[in-house]
């Protein structure tokens, strides 16, 4: 991070030597970071969207009073849905709180992004079976309460590779190859992460983020106070080289390096802060 946070947000320390200074700081926040990333790909305008083998609760059972039904008789109900779904291994909460309608418990699990809730209404008493939402799409599916066990396990699974499929196919609608320096900063500025072949040479890669910050900036000034630069920087090398799976890629020892002309080495994924 060097200085730039600091500065961004006035951080300062007295040295040994009785002088103010702005610290250089480093980040390993893998965890809240892998968190941030879950939010901002799943999310949506209603609130969370989480995956569910991540979700602290599965599954949310909300029961819709009628006159009609007795209230201890759907509570109980709802109790047997949890327990149900509880031995089949599934997180699950009854919300079975008397102070709040049905659409406010609705608005509240949505926000907390829990993958499914189960309504339970008159119907689904007398019927003994169960309506199924889930939180992903706002799909709806009818289960009977002697199958839920086994297929709510399924339908969880559903969800969680229907979701990474569609983060997967967002983020290579972002990704690149980029064989060529004409190409490099134009994809960057489409927010794309672009797949180069490189020299791998410390030197050529400050010389890289030097001539895609002057080329991005056109002439103009960036902000001192910026915490992000426009400048490219690298992300990571492709764990699977010399082949790398992301669109059956050469080896890329048989290319030259996409900024200086050089033999390559390794496939180099490069992207922006942002």
């Amino acid at each position: 991070l060097g200085q730039n946070f600091g500065k961004m947000f006035e951080i300062s320390f007295e040295d040994k030597d009785n002088t103010t200074k702005i610290p250089y700081q480093t980040s390993w926040g893998l965890t809240t970071r892998s968190i941030g990333v879950m939010i901002m790909v799943h999310s949506d305008n209603k609130g969370l969207v989480l995956p569910p083998r991540v979700a602290p609760i599965q599954v949310v059972i909300v029961p819709i009073p009628k006159k009609g039904v007795e209230r201890d008789v759907m509570d109980n109900y709802c109790k047997e849905v949890a327990k149900t779904l509880k031995a089949a291994g599934i997180r699950t909460k009854a919300d079975l709180r008397e102070n709040y309608n049905p659409g406010w418990k609705y608005n509240h699990w949505e926000l907390k992004g829990v993958p499914i809730r189960i309504e339970v209404g008159a119907q689904e008493v007398e019927g003994k079976k169960v309506m199924m939402v889930q939180r992903m799409d706002g799909v709806k599916e009818e289960c009977t309460l002697d199958g839920l066990a086994a297929r709510m396990p399924v339908k969880l699974q559903e969800i969680q590779t229907t979701m990474l499929t569609r983060a997967t196919a967002a983020r290579d609608e972002k990704l690149k190859v980029v064989r060529e320096w004409s190409e490099f900063v134009p994809a960057l500025n489409e927010g794309c992460m672009c797949l180069t072949p490189f020299c791998d040479e410390e030197e050529e890669e400050d010389e890289v983020k030097k001539r895609s910050r002057e080329e991005a900036l056109d002439g103009d000034e960036e902000e001192e106070r910026c915490a992000t630069s426009v400048a490219a920087k690298t992300l990571c090398k492709p764990y699977d080289q010399p082949g790398c799976r992301i669109n059956d890629l050469e080896d890329p020892t048989t290319l030259t390096c996409f900024a200086t002309g050089k033999p390559a080495k390794a496939w180099v994924l490069w992207g922006r802060s942002y």
